[in-house]
């Protein structure tokens, strides 16, 4: 499976009051892995970019005043996406702006058209799946951060591509925390490695074939003492919560 975790900046907050894009940058993953390979492109707006705006992206006219305008970057950027399922914190915004960005210049050009999104990519709202996740809970990228234990540290202000390799992270946490493992020989030299922890401490990762584990039963002894435990755990959690309630 081919995603792309995108993210963009831009220069207001609707496209229908003459917004554009500023920044956009995505990063690759096949199966749950990343693949090294990302977009990443500044973009002249052709319009003013407020202040406001600026404190918080750091994007200034002047730091964009010599980058392509968005018609020429449209068909790499697309070559990029297209096919893949995108996944984007807030994503109706995001699209909406390349919507709104894509419409424009089929209007310009003539032949083939680009877009939109939808219609050529999966789209996976990372917002959403954190407000059902963590409903009456900030959802922000940063709080998810710091749910998910992700350094963000080195995130002063916002950036398309430093988004959205934060956002992979925080995307793999939230669907299981790990990307995709293999347990075959191709993998087995890797499992036999030997880290180091932070404290010193060797782990050694060992590569077991079928049949190499036994399974050792309870005796008749261990299980009931283990079945008297339970109960006394349980009768202690009854009386705790009745207490608080």
């Amino acid at each position: 499976m081919r995603q792309v975790i995108l993210d963009t900046e831009t220069t207001g907050i609707d496209p229908k009051d003459g917004h554009r894009l500023v920044e956009i940058g995505a990063v690759e993953m096949v199966n749950r892995r990343f693949t090294g390979r990302t977009y990443h492109q500044y973009i002249n707006p052709e319009r003013h970019i407020d202040a406001e705006v600026v404190a918080i992206h750091g994007i200034d006219n002047a730091k964009i005043a010599n980058e392509p305008v968005f018609a020429k970057i449209a068909d790499e950027f697309w070559a990029f996406i297209e096919g893949a399922e995108l996944v984007i914190h807030n994503a109706p915004f995001d699209v909406g702006f390349i919507d709104h960005e894509l419409g424009m210049l089929n209007k310009q050009r003539s032949g083939l058209s680009l877009g939109p999104v939808r219609e050529h990519c999966g789209v996976l709202d990372t917002l959403t799946m954190a407000r059902k996740m963590h409903p009456g809970q900030r959802n922000s990228l940063d709080a998810l951060c710091k749910r998910y234990d992700i350094d963000n540290g080195h995130r002063v202000l916002h950036g398309a591509l430093l988004d959205a390799e934060i956002l992979a992270d925080v995307y793999l946490a939230m669907t299981g925390g790990q990307t995709a493992l293999t347990l075959d020989a191709a993998s087995a030299s890797e499992q036999q490695q030997t880290d180091t922890s932070s404290e010193g401490l060797s782990i050694q990762r060992l590569t077991l074939t079928p049949g190499q584990l036994s399974v050792v039963r309870p005796t008749e002894q261990e299980q009931a003492a283990h079945e008297a435990k339970c109960e006394a755990h349980q009768l202690t959690w009854f009386e705790d919560a009745s207490n608080d309630a």
